[in-house]
């Protein structure tokens, strides 16, 4: 159990912390992902933690604590996300293709005022998003632990998808924090620190669920984390997806990602 853990935390950190590359992406390459290769790779993470919730962790819950439970459970944690959305509402720069400057085209920027503005604007926008999405991050850290704590095999692929969808949420944070600072080091650490709460709600989750961890909490908890991974998917994943206006290639990534996991699976029974 100790190692089991261990393990768990470290996939929900390494997960959590996959933020970071989509920070490097932003400050160290000149050009960011093609709209084609994040449409797929959003589509292909929504699969993943769509089938999964519907076919191995919402029907093992089932078997364990019974049918209406396991749906409470379920819906449950579907309203918790959908609460922390509303309370918490956050935003990727991919919805919007453009940056502010673009948009608004300022005169080209070619003013002083205008381009101090702007940079306020983009550093308010930086750090707003580095809330939103700490605190979205949160509940998914709790629920690769609870995954991986149940099935390792099962928390690796998890871990993945997650990682997979944190990648432009880095890139989200750092993008405006460097545009307004001009400073790497600043965009980096808030991309990170938005990252870190991910491992953190798995940690809390380690220290509030085992002292009382049985098959049936574990159940509860797992129908639950099929709910918020069902939200995400629905609510982040796929829609921001679809925004890179590559609506086909967004089929082909979520039926690719539920696939490879219908596969993963058969694989490991």
């Amino acid at each position: 159990m100790v190692g089991n853990i261990g393990f768990a935390l470290l996939l929900s950190a390494l997960a959590g912390l996959s933020t970071t590359i989509g920070s490097i992406i932003a400050l160290f390459v000149r050009d960011e992902p093609g709209p084609r290769l994040m449409t797929i790779t959003l589509g292909f993470s929504g699969g993943v933690m769509i089938l999964v919730s519907f076919v191995e962790l919402l029907p093992g819950a089932i078997e364990t604590i019974g049918f209406a439970p396991a749906n409470v459970a379920f819906f449950g944690g579907m309203a918790l996300m959908f609460l922390v959305d509303a309370l918490i509402p956050h935003d990727y720069m991919a919805e919007h293709h453009h940056t502010e400057c673009e948009e608004s085209n300022l005169a080209d920027c070619d003013e002083n005022h205008e381009e101090l503005e702007l940079k306020e604007r983009l550093l308010k926008t930086g750090l707003f998003v580095a809330l939103g999405l700490g605190i979205h991050n949160f509940p998914e850290g709790m629920a690769s632990f609870a995954t991986a704590l149940s099935d390792p095999e099962l928390g690796i692929a998890i871990a993945i998808a997650i990682a997979i969808h944190n990648i432009p949420e880095g890139l989200a944070v750092s993008a405006p924090v460097y545009a307004a600072t001009k400073s790497r080091a600043k965009a980096f650490w808030w991309s990170f620190l938005s990252g870190v709460a991910e491992p953190a709600g798995a940690l809390l989750a380690a220290l509030v669920l085992l002292p009382f961890l049985t098959e049936t909490v574990l159940a509860w908890v797992l129908s639950a984390v099929a709910g918020i991974m069902v939200f995400i998917a629905i609510d982040e994943l796929l829609p921001v997806s679809r925004a890179y206006e590559e609506e086909h290639l967004s089929i082909v990534g979520i039926i690719a990602g539920m696939v490879v996991m219908s596969f993963s699976l058969w694989m490991l029974k």
